[in-house]
This record gives C-alpha cells, structure tokens and sequence, in this order.
C-alpha cells in the first residue's frame, strides 16, 4: 500500500503564504506526475498545479504567478508553496500521486485545510 499524507494547512490572513507539503510512501517503485488540488466549500475539486518527475510543471490561471509547485524526487515529495493567497483560496487541498507499484496507481491524500480570512 501507498500513503500520500498532507502538511502545512492552516489558517492566514489575505495576502500571506503558506507552504504544503505531501509525503509519499509505501510501497513505490516510481512516482510520475504529482499534483495539488483545491476543493473550495460546496465545490468540485479542481487542478491547482501538477509536476512531472522532470519538473514540467502545469498550473490553473489562478494558482499562476502566485503558487509555485515543486517536488524531491529522493524524498517522494511535493510541496505547494502558495503566496498573495486571497479568500477564495480557502478549501481543502489534496496532493495525488501515480505511483508504480509496479502496476500504475492513481493515490489520494486526506487533505489539508486551508482558510484564509482576516
């Protein structure tokens, strides 16, 4: 089995940062593309960045220019680190990860909550 598990949520003023991190690990043989989702209350969930193990990266129009996804391969983590963030950041946002196990896996974190309020 593969865990994919989510830190660094939290709550922070408009305008400030926050850093998430997502940690991979279990059974994994490779890792190929890594991505950030955001649900917003009441919402679908939607891309907010993915990474491939190259470090192509592939962000929403509202996570450009102000997020920045990144990823240690050694580490089988990906972090999100998320500035200028405004009210309608706020949700929970989840990383996933298609892992070979060997077969190839789509896995899910448990989230994180992000509230951003003054």
């Amino acid at each position: 089995q593969v865990q994919l598990v989510e830190s660094g949520g939290g709550l922070v003023q408009p305008g400030g940062s926050l850093r998430l991190s997502c940690a991979a690990s279990g059974r994994i043989i490779s890792i190929t593309t890594m991505g950030w989702y955001h649900q917003a209350p009441g919402k679908e969930r939607e891309l907010v960045a993915s990474i491939t193990r190259s470090g192509t990266t592939n962000y929403s129009d509202s996570a450009k220019g102000r997020f920045t996804i990144s990823r240690d391969n050694a580490q089988n983590t990906v972090y999100l680190q998320m500035n200028s963030l405004k009210p309608d950041d706020t949700g929970i946002y989840y990383c996933n990860a298609y892992v070979a196990t060997p077969g190839w896996v789509l896995y899910w974190g448990q989230g994180t909550q992000v509230t951003v309020s003054s």
